[in-house]
């Protein structure tokens, strides 16, 4: 069992993501991270997709998805080099002082960025791989997180490669 990155190219209808998470579900999968956008493909949307399964597993779910209506790729990106991202919003008491330099110094440490700042808190901003959010995390936490919201992870692959409808 690993962490498998899907990512599906789906027709931009009302239902289609039901669908898609409905076969998950169905298969007795945790999702553990959903990302959906509009794309470059007018009409069309990236679903990104991160599932803990086997290979053999996550080949019969990625023959599934096919045959869902409304589904017009989906490629397992786990595997070829790809580029990877999520954000992170992180609420931190910072009482004014010695805390509240520490906590900036942390977020610059981190290439994170202080997008508002309460009497009491600062909300940081982080933009990079799961990992990288986790350890600022780990990091702010003996400060007080207040409150903390992920996005899914996004993906595509280097180079000249594409998830497109053509091909």
């Amino acid at each position: 069992m690993k962490s498998h990155t899907i990512s599906i190219l789906v027709e931009n209808r009302p239902g289609v993501l039901s669908r898609v998470a409905g076969l998950f579900t169905r298969r007795g999968f945790n999702i553990e991270s959903l990302a959906v956008g509009t794309c470059e493909e007018p009409g069309m949307s990236r679903i990104t997709a991160v599932v803990i399964a086997d290979d053999e597993i996550i080949e019969q779910v990625k023959k599934q998805l096919n045959k869902l209506i409304n589904v017009i790729k989906v490629i397992d990106i786990t595997d070829t080099e790809h580029v990877a991202r999520e954000i992170a919003l992180i609420k931190v008491a910072a009482e004014p002082g010695a805390s509240r330099a520490e906590v900036m110094q942390l977020a610059d440490n981190f290439r994170a960025r202080i997008i508002d700042v309460g009497t009491r808190s600062v909300i940081l901003e982080m933009t990079g791989d799961t990992s990288k959010i986790d350890a600022l995390v780990q990091l702010l936490c003996p400060y007080g997180i207040k409150e903390l919201v992920r996005t899914g992870k996004i993906a595509m692959p280097r180079g000249s490669k594409t998830i497109s409808p053509k091909k």
